[in-house]
């Protein structure tokens, strides 16, 4: 008798290595951010401001394409949203961090049906920043996404932040819980953008011209 594994179905999150282009773009909004979004925050954080997604640039050639992989390996997160018709999405809010070495960001969640963090420039890396920590929990300078695995038991995916992950996205739902660790003896700046995507009540999708 050989017994057949199976796995409880559950939902999952977004890798994704950014082209050049998409991220040349990122640098041309940071350079125009607009007004100061620290005040939003719950975390220590240097500096955040308003970003403008010129033309939804981004989010025509990036998260539309996030919005419909999320769907086809695990749901259609905006399919739960409490409404009797169909809205499309839109980026709500988009914003840039600029964190300084002690700071952080405690665990946390987003308001929307999708969030997401592209991770553009970072000047530490995990294990050089370890090194020295004595303690059995050794999370600086990392990323990390909670979730209850089926035992009920809070488990996570750290991400262990160097140089290698510039560039890359993260695409989650935004209930998902996350946090931001700290790095140390670091006078750089460690930048990040992040964003909230929403379904747009004010417009009806029209499943008819769809396809």
């Amino acid at each position: 008798m050989k017994p057949t594994p199976k796995s409880f179905p559950n939902l999952g999150f977004l890798e994704t290595k950014l082209n050049h282009k998409a991220i040349k773009y990122l640098w041309s909004v940071i350079d125009k951010h607009k007004e100061c979004e620290k005040h939003k925050l719950i975390g220590h954080i240097s500096h955040s401001y308003r970003l403008v997604d010129e033309n939804n640039w981004f989010f025509k050639n990036v998260l539309s394409e996030q919005i419909n992989a999320y769907g086809h390996y695990f749901q259609n997160m905006g399919d739960s949203v409490a409404t009797n018709q169909s809205h499309p999405y839109f980026l709500e809010s988009f914003w840039v961090n600029f964190q300084k070495e002690t700071e952080f960001n405690p665990l946390h969640d987003h308001s929307g049906v999708y969030s997401f963090v592209v991770w553009m420039k970072i000047p530490t890396d995990f294990v050089e920043q370890n090194k020295n920590i004595i303690c059995n929990n050794k999370k600086a300078s990392s990323f990390e996404l909670f979730y209850t695995n089926t035992t009920g038991k809070i488990s996570s995916v750290n991400y262990p932040l160097d140089s290698s992950y510039e560039g890359t996205l993260l695409f989650f739902p935004s209930q998902m819980p996350h946090s931001v660790y700290p790095f140390y003896s670091c006078k750089e700046y460690r930048i990040s953008i992040s964003g909230n995507i929403m379904l747009d009540t004010k417009k009806v999708f029209d499943c008819s011209s769809a396809g």
